[in-house]
């Protein structure tokens, strides 16, 4: 084999090695007890080749066609090719089964959610088939939450740790200072350096106390009374709005569809729920989750309109 397709290989290998789709191809049917090189699972199909006895088909080449796709978009490859890479993996999947590698836990662990991932997709999926959204459905949907026309408000703010603080901020803006110099020497936000200036926004990219105060104001008005949210306390000025036109039908219908599913999905899955026994562990025996890095904050309006958040629940950023 010449270095540069060794080269391709290898990365080839990496890449997919750990493929949900390939290995559950390969190991659906089986236990986690696998006891030697000869165990996979033969997939009924066309034999491509054989390794060591155990053969590979057409339908495990053919979803590793798509794997290999999805990790190399827009490379193509000769089927040859292909047939060497999937060579290659069952060799190693031989190596791993005779060092016993098949026995680790971790190993088990993975195949096992690996078997799971795919079933459930293929679950999804046949559900969904069996249950299209209708065009008909999206544009009565459209009709009555998307096609309207909606306020948006360009508005600064100043946020602050505690109550006292922001009713002070309120005082000076009384007496007469200026709000933007007041956010750029008080407010905690990120567009306190800015002057408070949050830009155009949608209610739905706010979080409902900000957005439902900012809609209550008069232009060039701020609120008398500090708004508290989860971030804080906040003194908003409201300096514009403006009508939104909603977005056409059809640039939208397929955004549309897809909520949809995904709502008839989940109600679905919750009748799955209640008719299941489900039992969890006790918080003492449960596992325990690795630390995270604490998220950073940002206070700036998502970037979402009204359209991609109609009928579902408050999306805002993490600072209001």
């Amino acid at each position: 084999m010449k270095t540069p397709f060794a080269l391709i290989l290898s990365a080839t290998l990496l890449a997919l090695a750990g493929c949900d789709q390939i290995q559950s191809l390969q190991t659906a049917g089986n236990s986690t007890d696998t006891s030697g090189a000869d165990s996979a699972a033969a997939v009924p199909g066309k034999v491509l080749a054989t390794v060591n006895g155990n053969d590979i088909t057409q339908p495990v080449f053919d979803v590793y066609m798509e794997v290999r796709k999805t990790q190399k978009p827009g490379i193509a490859a000769e089927q040859s090719i292909v047939l060497d890479e999937l060579i290659s993996l069952e060799l190693m999947r031989q190596e791993g089964v005779n060092k016993g590698l098949d026995k680790q836990p971790a190993v088990i662990a993975t195949l096992d959610q690996q078997q799971r991932t795919v079933l459930a997709s293929a679950a999804i999926k046949d559900f969904l088939a069996s249950n299209p959204i209708s065009d008909e459905s999206v544009k009565e949907f459209y009709d009555s939450k998307v096609g309207e026309a909606s306020m948006e408000y360009n508005a600064r703010h100043i946020l602050v740790k505690t109550q006292e603080e922001a009713v002070d901020i309120v005082k000076q803006l009384d007496s007469g200072a200026d709000f933007e110099t007041l956010a750029k020497e008080k407010s905690t936000g990120p567009s306190g350096k800015s002057g408070g200036k949050l830009g155009w926004f949608a209610p739905a990219q706010m979080v409902k106390p900000f957005s439902d105060a900012t809609a209550q104001l008069e232009k060039g008005a701020y609120t008398r009374e500090p708004v508290q949210t989860q971030f804080g306390w906040h003194v908003i000025l409201l300096e514009d709005t403006r009508e939104s036109s909603p977005p056409a039908f059809e640039d939208v219908k397929d955004r549309l569809k897809l909520a949809a599913a995904n709502q008839i999905l989940q109600a679905h899955i919750q009748q799955l729920r209640a008719a299941a026994t489900v039992e969890v562990a006790d918080s003492s025996d449960a596992p325990v989750m690795p630390a995270e890095p604490a998220d950073t904050a940002s206070e700036e309006p998502a970037d979402a309109t009204s359209e991609e958040t109609a009928d579902t629940e408050e999306s805002a950023p993490d600072e209001y």
